[in-house]
């Protein structure tokens, strides 16, 4: 008896240790691209997504949607380029470089297509990845995204203000390897990205769209994405800011998943109605 009492507590105490460790520090692998490693993590079994966080971010941030998708897709996520384990040495940064660092990725993987989610940045480079690897992407889900960095036509002033002062406090610091690169990731957030609606419309694969309507995105840009891409469908939550995967978590999980599983249907004429 006090032999099957031992086991059963070394085996709860085991099953608690395993579950206090946090997504993104989980004895995930790395693979070597232009220049640096980058840290990436999978979870689950199935048809394969790809879920991509924003600037300053990492795989942590999905800590409310790893376990729900795991449990009917294989789960793909890194730490992008400058962020959290995948350290970066260079000087300067775009999204670009970052979308083709998620390509090869998903070649190391053996992976030719898969759904794709993306926050914020992780939402542009979701966008671009559709763009500039259309066959990578079968649907793609993107919250948060912007096509330019502008005050006035794309997101709350306040942000720039805050970023730009930002910019100028961390100048006035010692130079390191730490400033630096919030330097890169500051830059970003205001001379990035600059997709245009040409570009846009080249995305072929279905898109849900997705934004607060207090995001620190305008939602009248969120639906200009929206309007730019064949195949989409728009969503802004209400009385939510940028975070929706946080603040709608189980909306959010469950819409996404029904979206990635129906056929995308464009309404015309009468079924406009419905």
């Amino acid at each position: 008896m006090h032999r099957i009492i031992f086991l059963c507590l070394f085996l709860f105490a085991s099953v608690s240790i395993f579950a206090q460790v946090p997504y993104g520090s989980n004895n995930g692998k790395y693979i070597q691209h232009r220049g640096f490693k980058m840290y990436y993590e999978i979870y689950g079994k199935g048809e394969p997504l790809l879920i991509i966080h924003g600037n300053g971010g990492s795989i942590n941030n999905f800590e409310n949607q790893i376990p729900y998708f795991s449990k009917n897709y294989q789960v793909i996520l890194a730490d992008s380029r400058a962020h959290g384990k995948s350290i970066d040495q260079g000087d300067s940064l775009n999204y670009e470089i970052m979308t083709d660092d998620l390509n090869a990725l998903l070649d190391t993987l053996h992976i030719d297509s898969c759904n794709v989610i993306g926050w914020s940045d992780g939402g542009i480079e979701g966008l671009l990845l559709a763009i500039r690897h259309p066959k990578k992407v079968k649907k793609l889900a993107v919250t948060g995204a912007n096509l330019i960095p502008d005050a006035i036509l794309s997101t709350d002033p306040w942000v720039v203000e805050t970023v730009i002062n930002a910019i100028d406090s961390l100048k006035k610091l010692p130079v390191s390897f730490e400033t630096k690169r919030q330097l890169k990731l500051q830059r970003l957030l205001i001379n990035e990205p600059h997709i245009t609606h040409a570009a846009l419309q080249k995305i072929a694969c279905p898109t849900l769209v997705i934004g607060g309507d207090q995001d620190v995105i305008m939602p009248r840009h969120t639906l200009e994405i929206a309007e730019h891409i064949k195949k989409s469908n728009l969503w802004i939550l209400p009385n939510s800011g940028h975070s929706t995967p946080l603040a709608y978590k189980d909306l959010f999980n469950e819409t996404v998943r029904i979206f990635f599983k129906t056929p995308y249907v464009r309404k015309e004429k009468e079924a406009k109605f419905y």
